[in-house]
């Protein structure tokens, strides 16, 4: 049996970010994933100015040998009305894929890692974790996404009582042919809401890559709703007519829907493993990042990894994101206000697509960068 001090279940932005800040703390550090790398990973795809300082990543040398498509624009519209455009002037996020963000952060970490390794036994046994009756650790941290193995040992882990939300998506590079008929620019994502205001779907060009998919809260309308967009796309002429029909699906939780605890004795969840996606847009990266980093700061300092000496971190990130049982607005993407028809007028209106719906509730512009020391 290898021992650790603690183990991270996930290498995602997450997990690897979390081992990246643990470095240099004297603590030895195991990171488990049951994927090698690099990996497919269901996502848009887009990361912020914010996440980039956090992680002071040099953009420059990013972007040698990978995608990184700077964002100008945005094209925001309700289904079946005309869509706004707006210029923001300057670069105010960036595409990425996630095969490759993934990848580049995790080796940016020495941390140990087995990867291609799933998770099929976790035992407790005198204060300590036991991983497949291979590795064990006083503290586990959760940062395998939705359906992370360690968030079943705390609460009621996840299942059919949690608000999650479901999204298809596919992303594939484009023949010459395609890319000559696909009208999407690649620095103007295009972000289409759902009528009922329980989701969106979104057209994003990155480079020569196109990712196409559509998020919602009630998933058991997901299809139909994915089949009318893609379908409209195509005769608009935005989408390609011979769109893969290969669509990938996951899930996760909405932070002010999320009710799962954060932390129990020797236990942490961190990322969408957490229930941290912004509620107004569903990214998950950035909290990713900035719940790794808190969490790090906290198991730097504890005494031990009780769930007395841990609670610090699920303030921290209350502290952050919210209080969760403060947080009125309702609905996957906009606050209880706004609602049809009122919806159907402000989604036409420039001021409200930039200000409110680009620059609040997806770039979070308001929000200061974390600062990676945290």
């Amino acid at each position: 049996m290898e021992t650790y001090d603690l183990i991270i279940a996930g290498a995602g932005p997450a997990g690897s970010t979390l081992a990246k800040a643990l470095e240099g703390s004297g603590k030895r550090v195991l990171l488990i994933d049951k994927q090698d790398f690099p990996r497919d990973k269901t996502c848009a795809g887009w990361v912020t100015p914010a996440v980039m300082e956090t992680l002071n990543i040099d953009l420059s040398k990013y972007g040698k040998g990978r995608t990184l498509q700077p964002i100008r624009r945005f094209r925001i519209g309700m289904m079946g009305q005309p869509a706004v455009e707006n210029d923001h002037g300057r670069v105010v996020s960036y595409g990425i894929r996630r095969c490759e963000f993934d990848d580049y952060l995790l080796n940016l970490t020495d941390t140990p890692k087995q990867l291609g390794t799933p998770i099929k036994s976790i035992t407790r046994q005198d204060g300590s974790w036991q991983i497949n009756n291979t590795w064990s650790a006083p503290l586990l941290v959760g940062a395998g996404g939705h359906f992370c193995p360690v968030a079943k040992l705390i609460g009621e882990g996840p299942g059919s009582h949690e608000t999650t939300v479901v999204a298809k998506e596919v992303e594939f590079e484009m023949s010459d042919e395609q890319a000559n008929n696909c009208q999407a620019q690649g620095d103007t994502p295009e972000l289409w809401f759902c009528r009922d205001l329980k989701g969106y779907a979104w057209v994003f060009r990155k480079g020569k890559y196109l990712n196409v998919g559509l998020g919602r809260e009630d998933n058991h309308k997901l299809t139909a709703h994915l089949q009318d967009f893609v379908e409209t796309m195509k005769t608009s002429g935005r989408l390609p007519a011979d769109l893969p029909s290969r669509f990938k699906g996951h899930a996760y939780l909405l932070y002010d829907h999320a009710e799962r605890p954060l932390v129990d004795d020797g236990l942490v969840l961190i990322g969408d493993a957490a229930g941290l996606a912004y509620s107004q847009s569903g990214e998950g990266i950035r909290p990713a990042i900035e719940s790794a980093l808190l969490a790090a700061d906290v198991i730097r300092r504890a005494p031990d990894f009780s769930a007395k000496y841990l609670q610090t971190y699920g303030d921290a990130i209350a502290a952050r994101f919210g209080h969760r049982d403060s947080i009125t607005e309702e609905g996957f993407q906009v606050p209880g206000w706004i609602k049809m028809p009122l919806a159907s007028t402000l989604m036409r209106s420039h001021w409200f697509t930039r200000k409110v719906v680009t620059e609040k509730w997806f770039l979070h512009q308001d929000v200061a960068p974390l600062a990676a020391n945290s």
